[in-house]
């Protein structure tokens, strides 16, 4: 596991639209379906990172909240499932399920969605607002696993922030976590 931190798309960038495979539902979902009047927060995640093991009990209650205010949460899986066949989409589906993951699990075969969205690592998190133009990126709180228990305090900050029309702050620190399995 190689320690990878996030390129960061710029701030008021659009963010890029997507057709991608809901593991759970087994549909076809479009960014432009999914997206929020409120904010729309991306994920890119996977199912074996530690990183993302670490945060997964607190992104389902900072999800569950969140979405009771009327912000969507979309988590993508990008990494190379042959090589990694761990994060396979059958696999994703049962992950999702075991975590009580209340957001679309999408699998990004081709790997054009993260490219897009310059993700790098997982967890690699992105807040559009209801334009959807990026206004935060970066990491989920400053806990890592072994060093804490996942807060979701930077995330939920950016959210509190949007949601309330207040100035999200640009001092955003980079996500870090394992980096993409690149084909």
């Amino acid at each position: 596991m190689a320690l990878t931190y996030s390129r960061m798309m710029e701030l008021g960038e659009l963010a890029p639209d997507f057709t991608l495979l809901d593991t759970v539902s087994g549909e076809q979902r479009s960014l432009s379906d999914l997206k929020s009047d409120v904010a729309t927060v991306i994920l890119f995640i996977c199912n074996h990172c530690p990183y993302v093991h670490h945060i997964n009990p607190k992104l389902v209650e900072v999800a569950n909240h969140y979405q009771s205010k009327g912000v969507q949460f979309v988590a993508i899986s990008s990494n190379d499932v042959e090589r990694y066949p761990q994060d396979a989409p059958h696999l994703m589906t049962e992950v999702a399920t075991k975590e009580g993951y209340s957001f679309p699990y999408l699998y990004d075969e081709t790997q054009e969605v993260a490219k897009a969205y310059k993700a790098e690592c997982t967890p690699d998190l992105y807040v559009f607002d209801r334009d959807l133009k990026c206004a935060y990126r970066g990491r989920f709180d400053e806990t890592r696993p072994h060093m804490g228990q996942a807060s979701g305090k930077d995330l939920a900050q950016a959210l509190d922030a949007l949601i309330s029309g207040t100035a999200i702050s640009a001092d955003q620190k980079p996500s870090m976590g394992c980096g993409i399995k690149w084909k």
